[in-house]
């Protein structure tokens, strides 16, 4: 009896000591993005609206330490634009003659200037959560683009019976769906300059575009580059072949 018995009593004990799986994440929709394949390139109009979008609404909480103001270059600024924008902003410098640390309006050399002077401060203001940087996030994300689109455009009223803690917010493409952060697009958030419409839709498709940008900002002399190698790659090896046929032409 006790034979018998023994595998039910081990099935039960697996069963009931296995972690609960967690809520499934939900792949999010492919999407057109204007700079993907082999000829892509960036929409500059959008990469500047969703440069407005990062700084009217993402920087207050996440920062991008590894964009300079002068890299703004890159989505069309010229370099009185980018002087203005650099200037906005007080970065801590130094030390002086006295060996003071000081104060001064920030540069196009300088690193965008972080929401937080550490992690420690993000935290306390955040409610213990740590905003990630967001210099390399797209890159950073399985499903890209697609996801960062999914995630600012998936907040939902959690579904009947689920409960989060305090402060959390349900979101359909967020891995276990309860995320900290609260969402942060709302309707004519921003207000473009070019008249385009502040749709959440819109918003988060310009940020997107201009995360990517941030994470691969070479990107569209990386192609040229490699048209160009892949076209010398071809007429190289069709000279090669004539030069085969030549050579070997008298050998039967």
């Amino acid at each position: 009896m006790y034979k018998k018995s023994l595998p039910l009593v081990l099935a039960a004990l697996v069963a009931f000591s296995a972690p609960a799986p967690a809520a499934e994440s939900v792949a999010p929709p492919k999407q057109h993005w204007h700079h993907q394949g082999v000829f892509g390139t960036y929409d500059k109009a959008s990469l500047q609206r969703g440069f407005q979008v990062y700084k009217q609404v993402c920087s207050a909480c996440h920062g991008m330490k590894l964009l300079s103001y002068r890299n703004l270059a890159g989505l069309g600024y010229n370099e009185d634009e980018i002087k203005a924008i650099a200037a906005e902003y007080t970065v801590v410098d130094g030390p002086n003659d006295d060996g003071d640390m000081f104060e001064r309006a920030a540069r196009p050399a300088d690193r965008f200037k972080a929401p937080f002077a550490n992690d420690k401060a993000a935290r306390a203001a955040n409610g213990g959560a740590l905003p990630p940087d967001l210099s390399l996030v797209v890159k950073a994300r399985h499903n890209h683009e697609d996801y960062i689109f999914a995630l600012l455009t998936g907040y939902q009223n959690p579904p009947a019976g689920e409960e989060g803690l305090p402060g959390m917010s349900w979101n359909k493409y967020f891995a276990g769906h309860w995320i900290s952060m609260a969402p942060p697009l709302v309707e004519g958030a921003v207000s473009y300059a070019d008249g385009t419409d502040a749709s959440v839709e819109q918003m988060a498709k310009d940020v997107t575009q201009f995360l990517a940008w941030a994470g691969e900002p070479h990107m569209e002399e990386r192609k040229k580059m490699g048209i160009k190698v892949m076209l010398f790659m071809f007429v190289f090896a069709g000279i090669m072949l004539a030069a085969k046929r030549k050579v070997w032409a008298a050998v039967h």
